[in-house]
Parts: C-alpha cells; sequence; structure tokens
C-alpha cells in the first residue's frame, strides 16, 4: 500500500475541506456525507423572539405556558467503507490493482475522519465478510491493514496478494444482508467494487435507492476494453494463476446507464485518491 501517496493527498486536501465548514457543515466531506441532524437536548421557556416552529404544543395545551425545545447537533458520523476483494479486484494498471486503489481509499477516509472526528467501519467481502471495528486516523489504517494481512489478502510487505485462491463461501444475498445490517440514519455507506462478481444488479437497485448510500466502481482500461479477455492480475502473472483462470467482461453492461448520478466512475489509472474526493464532493 502506498500510504505516503495517501497522505500527501490528505495534506493537500486538508485546507480547503474544512476552510468552508461551518454550523451548518457537518461531518465527512461536507457536502453528500452529513451528520445526522439535530438531537433533542431539553425544552425551555419561550421568549419574545424564539423561533415558534420549535414551539411544543403538546406541553402549551396542558400548561398554557409556552416551552420551546432546544437541540444539540449531531456531528459525528460513520462512515461504512465496503471493498469488493473478489478475485476481478486484482487488475489493475501499471503495477496497481483495483483493490489496492480501493484499499487506500478506505486509508484516505480514515485519515479525514480524523480530522473531523468522524469513524470509519471498513467491511471486506471477499470468500467471507471481515468486519473492521470503527475507527478512525493511523489506528484505523493500522488496525485494516492488519487484518488484511491475517486474512491473506495484503502480504507481510503490504502487497496485495494476487495468489490468493477464492472460494465461492458467500452469495449475492449474503453480501446483501451483511451490508443491510449497516444502514442507518447515522450511517453513510460507501460501495467500492468494480461490481463484476459483487453483487447482482437487481440487489444493487435496492441498496441505491438509499440516499445514505454512495457507489464507486473502480475501473481498470482492461475493464472498458470492447473484446479483450483478460488475466485477472494487475501485474505480472503470478506462478500459479489456474485458481483464479480467465474472464471476458467485454459484454458488461454499462451500469451508470442504469443508475445514473448515483453510480460513480473512478478510473485507477488516473489520480483516484483526488478524483474520489471530487466525485464525492
Amino acid at each position: 500500500m502506498n500510504i505516503n501517496e495517501v497522505r500527501k493527498v490528505v495534506g493537500k486536501l486538508r485546507a480547503n475541506l474544512f476552510r468552508k465548514a461551518n454550523s451548518h457543515s457537518i461531518g465527512m466531506l461536507k457536502t453528500n456525507i452529513k451528520g445526522t441532524g439535530l438531537q433533542f437536548k431539553e425544552h425551555q421557556v419561550y421568549n419574545f423572539g424564539d423561533d415558534i416552529r420549535f414551539i411544543d404544543w403538546k406541553i402549551l395545551a396542558k400548561t398554557s405556558h409556552p416551552y420551546v425545545k432546544t437541540f444539540n447537533e449531531e456531528r459525528n458520523v460513520e462512515i461504512v467503507v465496503v471493498i469488493d476483494a473478489s478475485s476481478t479486484m486484482m487488475t489493475g494498471f501499471n503495477g496497481v490493482s483495483k483493490l489496492q486503489a480501493a484499499i487506500e481509499i478506505c486509508c484516505l477516509l480514515y485519515l479525514l475522519a480524523k480530522e473531523t472526528s468522524d469513524f470509519v467501519h471498513a467491511l471486506i467481502v471477499t470468500d467471507e465478510v471481515i468486519n473492521v471495528p470503527k475507527l478512525s486516523g493511523d489506528q484505523g489504517i493500522t488496525h485494516l491493514i492488519s487484518t488484511l494481512e491475517e486474512k491473506n489478502i495484503l502480504t507481510a510487505k503490504g502487497k496485495v496478494n494476487i495468489e490468493r485462491r477464492f472460494e465461492e463461501n458467500v452469495n449475492s444475498k449474503q453480501k446483501y444482508l451483511s451490508i443491510m445490517k449497516h444502514l442507518s440514519r447515522k450511517r453513510e455507506i460507501i460501495l467500492l467494487s468494480d461490481f463484476n462478481e459483487f453483487i447482482d444488479a437487481d440487489v444493487l437497485k435496492k441498496l441505491l435507492f438509499r440516499s445514505n448510500v454512495h457507489c464507486f466502481q473502480l475501473l481498470s482500461p482492461l475493464d472498458e476494453a470492447k473484446s479483450l479477455p483478460y488475466s485477472l492480475h494487475a501485474a505480472a502473472t503470478p506462478k500459479s494463476s489456474s485458481s483464479l483462470g480467465k474472464y471476458d467482461f467485454s459484454g458488461k453492461k454499462d451500469l451508470t446507464h442504469e443508475f445514473g448520478k448515483k453510480f460513480k466512475r473512478i478510473r485507477i489509472q488516473e489520480k483516484y485518491l483526488e478524483n474520489f474526493v471530487k466525485e464525492m464532493g
């Protein structure tokens, strides 16, 4: 993983991301991901000039004295990052796989979450669903990488293990139910996948119906090739690739036509970290 590059991007973004913060800007990246709004604090006696929209009419009816509700602004957001770690995410460009890009984007969110007192909860979907508890900053990055190494998704040197063998232990329904467990008003869901083997289109449609789900399709040049079957690796072919085989996505449906603006594309041959933040903003 190129964590140093992630840190450089955070350094460039920090001033712009937080310069415009104000009392109405809540949570991560200030635009698409927001806090849950207002949380009731207490009642106070109505004074002339108070907003009549916050008068508690039930108390007024019972006591004949007007009281207004006061609120605390909720600022913390829990961001659930769902990373597709299936075999097709091993493809890439110039030695960088789509899976590596997804992990680096997750690390970027950990660092940004530290700045805004938010938290990131990672879900790694491979031949099992791996939960990484919600954390932020360097602590989150360390926990994520150690978990990926423990599950043999990353090597001890922090490289994506392109020789890892995959077993079909998790179907589309199980993936959907795992994600659904984390859908709530207090959470924002970010899906990072190439959507080649991730979840069915009808299941994806159910997820994208919710306003707090943000979908990012990670693409390599091979994903957009018209008629080229290709081997599922980011760099050189590993010693044993028989378990992964070859796939032909030449007839693959363009999901952006079906889902529109809810479905955003990130090309890993470009500056994918910066482009991710632009898409979120």
